[in-house]
């Protein structure tokens, strides 16, 4: 009995101490602060990004810019401004980047988490997750310098720069997070259905991909859709290896620039501040906010859509 006064008064005393008192009272202070600042962080991008596009569409229409093809900010005589060109590289390229990560990614992550042991799942999946460490201007210059003339011998024709290319690295590129993300979504699948599956005499690849794979394709569709965020927002692969011709086709061996690349190509210098070449990278800039925030919203509706509980 003496023991638990003991420890009530030492408690009580602890409380009554005004150092104590004043850090617990500051601590919720600093938390509220720390999340309040990406909050704060969030409505500047979206203030200065919508300012400057009303001011680009002042000068621009909304039928120019969402509608024609022809993009052409510094002609000194008679400038064009439309998104489709850039739009056209941008949703090219990610198309290439997911036909090559999706694949490759979903089948890693059905290795690492049905077949793969304990011991080579600590090894392998350490290996595939340094792609994810590679600065992205070394894929860009790995695209130009290895992965372009290497296609060049299967496709005469191809472009020095062009859209497969860079579509192929950023495709390596984000292997990592579809692998990873639905290597996650894949363990969190209880082994009793596993093994209730495996016990009616189904293989080990029918209980892969007809009980784990349903089961986890909430998280499997949103490491898709984050993946191709990923994708479309990659700038320096693009803009080292896509070019910065403003093309508006469907042929993927030729040079086409992305809304990423548009961007660096006008903030480098090219377009005096204040001209409409350069209010033209913010509208540029909200197209691919709105872009990148639909995917993501789209993502976490099939997430919470579909999600299953165990």
């Amino acid at each position: 009995m003496s023991e638990r006064l003991n420890v009530k008064e030492a408690i009580q005393a602890k409380r009554k101490n005004n150092k104590s008192v004043f850090v617990e009272k500051m601590v919720p202070v600093i938390l509220f602060l720390a999340a309040f600042i990406s909050i704060i962080t969030t409505i500047g991008i979206v203030g200065t990004l919508t300012y400057e596009t009303i001011l680009f569409f002042r000068e621009v229409s909304f039928t120019e810019f969402f509608t024609t093809t022809d993009l052409s900010p510094l002609n000194p005589t008679d400038p064009k401004f439309s998104i489709l060109p850039l739009l056209m590289g941008t949703v090219m390229s990610s198309l290439i980047a997911m036909f090559v990560a999706i694949p490759i990614g979903l089948t890693t992550a059905v290795y690492l988490s049905e077949y793969a042991s304990s011991n080579s799942r600590k090894v392998l999946k350490p290996m595939i997750e340094v792609l994810a460490g590679i600065p992205t201007i070394v894929y860009g210059f790995f695209a130009f310098t290895f992965v372009t003339p290497v296609l060049q011998e299967v496709i005469p024709i191809l472009d020095r720069t062009n859209v497969l290319s860079p579509g192929i690295v950023m495709g390596i590129m984000i292997i990592p997070m579809v692998a990873s993300l639905s290597e996650d979504a894949m363990n969190s699948v209880p082994n009793s259905m596993r093994e209730g599956a495996l016990a009616l005499g189904a293989t080990p690849l029918e209980v892969a991909f007809r009980v784990v794979i349903p089961a986890a394709i909430s998280g499997i569709i949103a490491s898709f859709v984050l993946g191709i965020s990923r994708a479309i927002g990659e700038t320096m692969i693009v803009t080292i290896a896509s070019g910065s011709t403003k093309n508006f086709t469907f042929d993927v061996t030729q040079s086409m620039q992305t809304m990423t690349a548009y961007i660096v190509e006008v903030t480098s210098g090219d377009a005096g501040a204040g001209t409409t070449a350069y209010f033209s990278l913010y509208a540029v800039g909200m197209t691919l906010f709105v872009f990148t925030l639909l995917m993501n919203m789209f993502a976490t509706y099939i997430t919470r859509r579909f999600r299953e509980v165990y």
